[in-house]
């Protein structure tokens, strides 16, 4: 499989409402498109999103490692997607999250190619049988903003079937987070809750968040304090907890899982495919927290087209389970770039929104341009 043709896309798409995180106030969505044309004409996608506080990618550095991976792809014969990273590192250290767009849009020809979905091909790696569908994965909803209003959007989205939330927390006092946590941890008695604090908590504070009655009904906490502390201070907080610790910024990939499987220091883990450099990778990690009986979210960054949402999706429905939800955050555009978007349904996402063959989602061109961010324009390479 030669590639002949690539455009790249920098997109900046508005949000439905600002997402408020404990260190910064999100408003449109960055990400980036990256289209592959094949010596058969075929045209497969990836999509890649900025996230300077988790990844370190702004729109500049990341549109500037995609081009710089794709115009090396061009004079290679891509065979088998079990080379594809090793041949990605070979290009170019690091940057996760270009080699995730690119891989994205090659294993999308690949399965277009093989004449099977996304989906089914990850399933095959997994030695899972194909004949039987897999069940719908639970989306997991954000709740934000005052808590008249959370509590107003959670019943309005339990109402269509949503059953897994996320709190975020941490631009407040710890108190107002406890009370908040409380109050909606009743509103939603039986669901499954979690936090989410994005790195913002001292240690002390999330040992007596972790610790207090309010917040003993949550599933799941995810990272409660900074991606840098120390191995000892996870391993602290996950033996102090009385619920169990997710963590996210912390994990890159399966050498970090390893680290703190080995350490005893969390009780699972959030995959995004910006993260761990592509959807194999990210299908390697989900298999190890499954192994050692770990929880494990599968996630897109705020925010991702329905294109990302559907390669991140396979990786849920090749496993079959997806204990701590889903967080597709297409759901948060403004509108969607994509031809035919993924949509909730009684809280969930199916798979007969997918496709017959490759990732399963197609942008649509001409809205594709229509959001190409301010004071950029589409690479061609």
């Amino acid at each position: 499989m030669k590639i002949t043709h690539a455009d790249i896309y920098p997109l900046s798409i508005p949000l439905i409402e600002p997402m408020k995180m404990s260190r910064e106030i999100v408003v449109d969505a960055k990400t980036v498109l990256l289209c592959l044309t094949d010596d058969k004409g075929r045209q497969g996608w990836g999509e890649a999103s900025v996230a300077p506080l988790m990844t370190g990618e702004t729109l500049d550095s990341l549109i500037g490692s995609i081009k710089y991976l794709v115009e090396k792809s061009l004079s290679i014969d891509w065979l088998k997607p079990d080379d594809f990273a090793e041949i990605f590192n070979l290009i170019l250290y690091s940057n996760a999250s270009a080699k995730a767009c690119l891989e994205m849009a090659l294993l999308d020809l690949y399965t277009q190619e093989v004449g099977l979905p996304l989906w089914r091909y990850l399933r095959g790696r997994n030695a899972v049988p194909n004949e039987s569908a897999p069940a719908a994965i639970p989306l997991l909803r954000m709740l934000g903003g005052s808590l008249d209003k959370e509590l107003s959007d959670a019943e309005t989205f339990r109402a269509l079937g949503f059953r897994h939330w996320k709190i975020k927390i941490g631009s407040l006092t710890l108190d107002e987070d406890l009370h908040r946590v409380k109050v909606l941890s009743d509103a939603l008695g039986g669901d499954v809750i979690s936090v989410d604090a994005n790195c913002a908590l001292t240690l002390p504070n999330a040992i007596r968040f972790c610790q207090s009655k309010e917040a003993s009904r949550l599933s799941f906490a995810e990272q409660l304090i900074p991606a840098d502390l120390p191995m000892g201070d996870f391993v602290l907080l996950n033996r102090s907890s009385g619920i169990p610790m997710g963590l996210d910024e912390s994990i890159h990939g399966v050498v970090e899982l390893e680290q703190f499987i080995e350490a005893g220091a969390f009780g699972g883990a959030s995959l995004k495919l910006i993260k761990t450099g592509g959807i194999i990778n990210a299908l390697s990690c989900a298999n190890l927290l499954r192994e050692h009986r770990l929880g494990f979210n599968l996630a897109c960054k705020i925010a991702e087209s329905s294109l990302s949402a559907a390669a991140t999706a396979s990786i849920g429905f090749a496993m079959g389970e997806v204990s701590w939800g889903f967080s597709m955050s297409n759901q948060y555009l403004m509108f969607d770039v994509c031809d035919v978007p993924l949509v909730a349904k009684r809280g969930c996402l199916d798979v007969e929104q997918l496709a017959s063959t490759g990732v399963g989602i197609t942008p649509n061109i001409n809205r594709v341009k229509e959001v190409i961010a301010k004071g950029y324009s589409t690479i061609q390479c």
